[in-house]
């Protein structure tokens, strides 16, 4: 961005990658499972934007 003052020199230990990644997978796979639950309720088989937006908003993610 011009004229950011934001570091570019930053670097990360491989482990506080891969513990950002794990805690990714797990909320997703989390919210996929809410969503999936949403969609059953519905009597369908395909998740719709909706959905998420159902799941996430039960889950007080989302006013």
């Amino acid at each position: 961005m011009p004229g950011s003052s934001l570091p570019t020199d930053l670097r990360f230990q491989s482990s506080a990658v891969m513990a950002l990644q794990e805690a990714a997978e797990a909320y997703l796979v989390s919210l996929f499972e809410d969503t999936n639950l949403a969609v059953i309720h519905a009597k369908r088989v395909t998740i719709q934007p909706k959905d998420l937006a159902l799941a996430r908003r039960l889950r007080g993610e989302w006013t």
